[in-house]
């Protein structure tokens, strides 16, 4: 029996829990200040959910769900992407009759894909999104991926690269895949196994496969920027103009296409284009998916949204140098000498907490020498001791860690003393 964490997984432990804390907490602010409200969703859906809403066709459905009969023989899935979730939950719960529309929602989500482990792509992930649904207005797509990189700007990164695309509507996407089944049916047998099969069932997914990139058909393959309607040009123009105007620089890539059936008009990626980060440089992608709330049994009803994998945001601020804020000291530690003492520090150290004063104490019946010792280790800002001396008279002696300096302070003032020297300590 193996006793390690399964392949594709990892541990979190404490000292790194702590960055995804400040992230996580960072990402919040900004989706409050952008009017978004967090959505938390089951941790497994009906299979359905994600063979309709992701697309047959994709490696996603095809080669990455985790998925299991239940007692009942009910086929259930452990998500391996946020949207279809999200919208399900949506249509589900009749949101879309809520009289605030467009509803704008964000998520932090634990993600299921069985691929294989690499660096920042693991079999279970974690993925902060925002869905916005409601709105066609080309503002909100501009608006989401300002959200997307007002988060990484924020954090420190600036090695970034944004790169758009538009897939149309319906009608120029339909002409384009008619181009792109006419150019590459020549070629079927040169391509991979998946991209024969992606000719008949979503031929635009050819231009996004890995195994294929360098053949030759690939640089002639016909532009979706080509087949863009009047009204297609214009969405793509006025998201383009809505970007400049927040001077948000990006760049154009035809061939960006997303992995994923939904998506329709603006695609768009992220990338980290520091140095050392390596050869899969997406930090986020999104787009727009108009037809993805009909496809799960609501009415028509316009969305777009992006999902942005927190272990590569970890790494791409690892591969930036970049140093986050977190806390990672103590307030007070409490030492305390002999019985009566140890009972009464119990008391004094619940009532600290209780006004917002962090505080620990040594539970293993050390020395006193070892206790500050501990203190130092922990980078406690205060050591108070708490002796028969001490109990006598009615003080505590507070040790100002950095100095050295020792003051008596009566118990009853103890409380307020702290509060005074700790910012954030709050009245009980």
């Amino acid at each position: 029996m193996s006793m390690r964490a399964p392949r594709g997984t990892v541990d979190i432990l404490p000292h790194e829990a702590k960055k995804w804390q400040y992230v996580e907490s960072v990402m919040k602010d900004i989706c409050d200040r952008f009017h978004f409200e967090e959505i938390r969703t089951p941790l497994f859906e009906h299979t359905e959910v994600f063979q309709r809403g992701v697309g047959d066709s994709t490696d996603i459905v095809q080669k990455e769900m985790y998925t299991f009969d239940d007692r009942g023989g009910r086929s259930l899935t452990l998500r391996p992407e946020g949207t279809a979730a999200v919208v399900r939950a949506f249509v589900e719960n009749k949101l879309y009759g809520s009289p605030i529309q467009p509803v704008k929602l964000y998520y932090f989500m634990q993600m299921f894909r069985y691929e294989r482990p690499q660096q920042g792509r693991m079999r279970q992930l974690n993925q902060f999104g925002v869905e916005v649904l409601g709105s066609a207005d080309p503002a909100v797509d501009a608006e989401v991926i300002a959200l997307a990189m007002t988060c990484y700007k924020e954090l420190g990164l600036q090695s970034l690269k944004l790169v758009l695309n538009s897939l149309g509507d319906q009608e120029s996407r339909q002409n384009h895949r008619n181009a792109l089944v006419a150019h590459f049916t020549p070629h079927k047998e040169e391509l991979c196994a998946d991209c024969q099969n992606r000719l008949t069932q979503n031929p635009l997914r050819i231009l996004d496969c890995k195994t294929d990139r360098d053949h030759p058909a690939m640089k002639t393959a016909p532009s979706i920027l080509d087949y863009l309607n009047e009204d297609s040009k214009d969405y793509f123009e006025q998201v383009k103009n809505y970007l400049d105007m927040m001077e948000i620089p990006y760049t154009i890539d035809q061939n960006l296409v997303r992995g994923l059936d939904y998506y329709n008009h603006t695609a768009f990626e992220i990338m980290s284009e520091s140095e050392g980060f390596g050869a899969i440089t997406t930090l986020v992608g999104g787009g727009r998916y108009n037809g993805l709330t009909e496809e799960l049994g609501g009415p028509n009803t316009p969305g777009i949204g992006f999902g942005m994998g927190l272990e590569r945001l970890l790494m791409a601020l690892d591969a930036e140098n970049i140093q986050l804020p977190v806390q990672d000291d103590l307030d007070c530690f409490f030492i305390a000498v002999g019985e009566e003492a140890e009972k009464q520090a119990v008391s004094l150290i619940h009532t600290l907490r209780l006004n917002g004063i962090q505080v620990d104490k040594d539970y293993q019946s050390r020395k006193i020498k070892a206790q500050f010792k501990a203190a130092d280790r922990l980078k406690a800002k205060y050591v108070l001791i708490l002796g028969d001396d001490e109990l006598q008279k009615g003080v505590v002696n507070v040790r100002t860690m950095e100095t050295g300096e020792q003051t008596e302070v009566p118990l009853s003032d103890l409380v307020k003393m702290m509060q005074e020297k700790l910012p954030g300590g709050k009245e009980q």
